[in-house]
């Protein structure tokens, strides 16, 4: 009888063991997914980042390319300056997306002004700086697009059961997704009559 009864221990601490083993298997497997989720959203954010940074550097070569043929278009130099300026101090994803809608909205207006300057329209700095601009653009687009894909990923895996009680433990948060803002949206108008 008490052998019968040291097996029944034995058994029910074998499967306690189990039991623990299978969850701290689980435990960890989500806890490492979680943090792989936040740390894509963090380097999909540095891609971002790093094309903003390109833009950025790329905008006082252009708008000094076009204040050698466009001299009397102080205003939209400075909003530029203040816009570039702006976006390099955002500290937040919100934060940055303004900005960024800021700083698009300037440079339309710029390339509004080139239309009134047909001579600069075929310079060949204007036009490389224009092609890297758009090509950088494109990059911007493609890692926003990368980035709202993990935040979207995140956000979901942080708020579904089991993994949310996993998540709220370790503090994480819903992640902010990187969007334009409605006027950003609207093309601008180009007058080709001079």
């Amino acid at each position: 009888m008490a052998k019968r009864g040291l097996v029944s221990a034995l058994v029910i601490i074998a499967v306690i063991v189990v039991f623990g083993l299978i969850f701290s298997s689980w435990y960890i497997g989500t806890r490492n997914r979680l943090v792989t989720f936040e740390e894509n959203v963090d380097g999909t954010w540095s891609e971002i980042d790093n094309q903003l940074q390109r833009r950025s550097d790329l905008i006082p070569n252009l708008v000094a390319t076009v204040k050698g043929f466009a001299t009397q278009e102080r205003e939209i130099f400075i909003q530029i300056a203040e816009a570039r300026s702006k976006l390099a101090g955002s500290q937040t994803v919100g934060e940055t997306a303004q900005n960024y809608n800021q700083l698009q909205s300037a440079l339309s207006r710029l390339l509004v002004i080139v239309e009134a300057y047909p001579a600069l329209k075929s310079d060949q700095n204007f036009i490389r700086l224009q092609d890297e601009l758009a090509g950088t653009e494109n990059r911007i687009a493609v890692s926003r697009k990368r980035y709202n894909d993990s935040v979207r990923i995140f956000n979901t895996k942080i708020r579904r059961f089991p993994s949310s009680s996993i998540a709220r433990m370790m503090g994480l948060e819903k992640k902010e997704y990187f969007e334009i803002e409605e006027e950003a949206r609207e093309v601008p108008k180009v007058d080709f009559e001079y």
